[in-house]
């Protein structure tokens, strides 16, 4: 039965603390009715690793699968699996028996015959709920406690809906969010009495229904627009928030409320009442219960459909005319058979195909960008993300409503000019378009473009002129330096609205150094993280002097909380950063800065949580200047710490005490010598890679639950559990 609690109940144990403690890998995957041991494999090896995979070879993935697995002991859960063929079971266990004993596979299923074929165990069957325990869902979520007794004059009524919920979970659950609320008994006899409870079908259905039923109209819209998703599609807050921006659904009353922030604000509310919810190990990532999925697309009948829904087998199923939005799972190769029956789709508005993922990418008929896409004239949403496609049809200027174009890991080298016709559009995607050499020279007509992702555009060459016109623009993953008089970086000046994230490339092309006031980042308070970037390949003879007066008059907004600093040519860095100029800041990341001797007092920072350190070759000492000569209590927010590639570190003067440092990492760094910091109380983690037997690590200062890792060192050790498996142990030795 759906909705009875099996995934909740999967993922309490795969999230338990004392579990994880038991596993040295876990991975999660769910599974769902289209079987697909490629698919499945892939999601496991991801889960393990964090790294997508390209092949699509079974054989391949299982020998990497097997070999991640090899001796170690595992815990794997296979959520929703309803294949009963046990041949295909037993071909996806296959690498499992690579692992150590004790190692574990979970499976959930609404099927007993694929738990009897499956299991080696005996299966643990869900029963509905009792009625103390329905109570205590639906008032945690209505009232946040786990009963009625602080809210007696609603115990009568409260355990009448419970009843009405038939001990399921996800029921109780749903209708609780839905009075979160509420607090007078009016309210809640509205939703005892309602006329929906009557409505037939899966038990479940009247409660799901009665809760969208209750949805203001502004989330209505939106959430039926969501069953253009296929089941168990992992989404984030701001893609879907992006496409309602383009169909028009959010339109703020205020103009000082943006339309992002609104939009945000239409999630959160639909997650506060579980129509979404988060995706099992991936904070960022959201998914619809299957159910959930069911009602989005019952409530947005003829309007959304995927594809998938609609065709069975090469027979073209009922295409209909009402449809204004369309999504389907785009394969290696998307031939002309597949989009015939849409020409009649004249009023589509959102054609967003949702790629599997191909090595060298998936192939489209030529007919869609010269034939189909120019008959649809009131398209909002296109996406042509992740096809092999070398260039965009200058028609693509015609469809003048369009407000979301996403070209994505194309192979495209431009866009035609005719682009820049799309005066409404908001977002463009242009992620890793590896080969995009420019951007149309008249981009500055996109007056109203809210968002531009570059990121990966690895050989654009530089950033179009005018760009200062986009002054709606919330989002510019990267602003790339050209090598001409004009470096552009003025044009930055006018863009006031940025937010989140800026990345700055080729800053080698500055010329005047005085263009840095210009950029006016102290006027960005929006601004969360900059990343300033020269390119690694600067030849060695240039005068960089400059580089040090440039940054120095990069002055950010004091609110920054993530600066990046890369391939800085300077000796020093810059004054601005340090405790008055940045409280807020968090993260610090510094890389491949080869002339800087030195650091700054960072242990000033008083917001510092993680610090990470890499390619500083010309650094020989690090003394208690970093820490703040003297200050009573550095790096007081300091949880990580990261070195890497230091190789001409010698001495480390550290501070007495990093009282919150919980994770410690150096690698790389074969001359450091002396000791590690001595007094770490909060340390969970440690690991020291290529450093040399000069390096005292002396365990006893780290707490009893620090877990210790070593690899290609001669660390001097002693104590208790310590990986030394990659140890040298002709040069082992220890100390107290």
């Amino acid at each position: 039965m759906g909705g009875i609690g099996k995934t909740t109940l999967a993922q309490f144990v795969y999230n338990d603390e004392v579990v994880k403690s038991l596993f040295k890998l876990r991975a999660w995957t769910c599974v769902s009715e289209d079987f697909d041991a490629i698919r499945v494999t892939k999601a496991i090896l991801k889960s393990l690793s964090r790294e997508s995979n390209d092949d699509n070879d079974l054989n391949l993935l299982q020998i990497k699968l097997s070999e991640a697995l090899k001796g170690k002991k595992f815990l794997v859960i296979l959520d929703d699996l309803w294949n009963e063929n046990y041949n295909d079971w037993t071909i996806l266990l296959a690498p499992f028996k690579a692992g150590a004993p004790g190692s574990v596979v979970i499976i959930t299923t609404r099927h007993r015959e694929v738990s009897r074929r499956t299991g080696t165990t005996e299966a643990h069957e869900l029963h509905l709920l009792s009625t103390d325990a329905s109570v205590s869902i639906f008032t945690q979520h209505a009232l946040g406690t786990k009963d009625f007794s602080s809210h007696a004059h609603l115990k009568d009524i409260g355990e009448e809906i419970v009843r009405k919920c038939k001990g399921l979970p996800l029921a109780a659950k749903i209708l609780g969010s839905l009075l979160r609320s509420k607090q007078d008994r009016d309210a809640w006899e509205e939703i005892l009495n309602s006329e929906i409870w009557k409505i037939g079908g899966e038990e479940i259905v009247p409660a799901l229904m009665l809760s969208y039923y209750h949805l203001p109209s502004h989330l209505k819209r939106c959430f039926a627009y969501c069953s253009i998703l296929p089941k168990d599609y992992e989404f984030k807050e701001k893609e879907v928030v992006l496409l309602w921006m383009a169909e028009g659904w959010i339109q703020p009353q205020q103009k000082e409320k943006e339309m992002e922030d609104l939009g945000s604000k239409y999630f959160r509310d639909l997650l506060a009442r579980s129509f979404f919810q988060q995706s099992n190990d991936k904070k960022s990532g959201f998914v619809m219960h299957d159910l959930i999925n069911d009602l989005a697309k019952s409530v947005a009948g003829n309007t959304c459909f995927r594809m998938e829904d609609r065709v069975e087998g090469s027979k073209q199923g009922s295409i209909f005319k009402k449809a204004r939005h369309l999504t389907y799972l785009g394969y290696f190769h998307d031939g002309f058979k597949k989009f015939e029956a849409f020409s009649e789709l004249t009023c589509l508005r959102t054609f967003l195909p949702l790629m599997l993922p191909y090595p060298g990418g998936s192939y489209l008929t030529g007919y869609v960008s010269l034939e189909l896409l120019p008959k649809l004239r009131c398209l909002r949403v296109l996406s042509l993300n992740g096809y092999c496609i070398t260039k965009i049809s200058n028609s693509i200027g015609d469809l003048m409503h369009l407000r979301y174009l996403d070209l994505s890991h194309t192979c495209i080298t431009s866009l035609p000019e005719s682009t820049t016709a799309l005066y409404n559009l908001q977002t463009l995607l242009l992620e890793r378009c590896l080969q995009l050499e420019k951007l149309p020279s008249t981009f500055g007509n996109l007056v109203n473009l809210r968002h531009l992702n570059i990121l990966q555009a690895i050989s654009l060459k530089a950033m179009p002129l005018h760009i200062g016109k986009l002054t709606y623009l919330r989002t510019l993953s990267d602003f790339i330096v050209g090598e001409d008089c004009c470096s552009g970086l003025k044009e930055l000046g006018s863009l006031s609205c940025l937010r989140g994230t800026l990345s700055i490339s080729k800053l080698e092309n500055v010329i005047v150094p005085e263009d840095a006031r210009d950029m006016n980042l102290s006027g960005k308070p929006n601004l969360d993280g900059l990343s300033l970037g020269w390119s690694e390949d600067v030849d060695d003879s240039k005068d960089r002097t400059s580089e040090k007066e440039f940054l120095n008059m990069l002055q950010p907004h004091k609110v920054l909380k993530e600066p990046t600093i890369r391939c800085y040519g300077g000796t020093e860095f810059p004054t601005w950063l340090n405790c008055p100029s940045l409280p807020n800041l968090v993260f610090l990341t510094i890389e491949n800065c080869k002339k800087c001797i030195s650091l700054p007092p960072l242990g000033k920072l008083p917001s510092l949580r993680v610090l990470s350190i890499a390619g500083m070759a010309s650094m020989k000492s690090m003394g208690p200047e970093v820490c703040g000569d003297g200050l009573s209590q550095p790096f007081r927010s300091l949880e990580t710490l990261n070195f890497k590639n230091m190789v001409e570190w010698e001495n480390w003067s550290p501070c007495e005490a990093f009282s919150n440092l919980r994770e410690l990492s150096i690698k790389n760094c074969p001359k450091l010598s002396g000791n590690l910091p001595n007094h770490l109380p909060s340390l969970e983690n440690v690991e020291i890679d290529g450093c040399c037997r000069k390096l005292m690590v002396s365990i006893s200062s780290f707490p009893d639950r620090c877990k210790i890792k070593f690899e290609g060192s001669e660390g001097v050790v002693c104590g208790r559990e310590v990986d030394f498996s990659s140890l040298n142990l002709k040069h082992l030795s220890t100390i107290s």
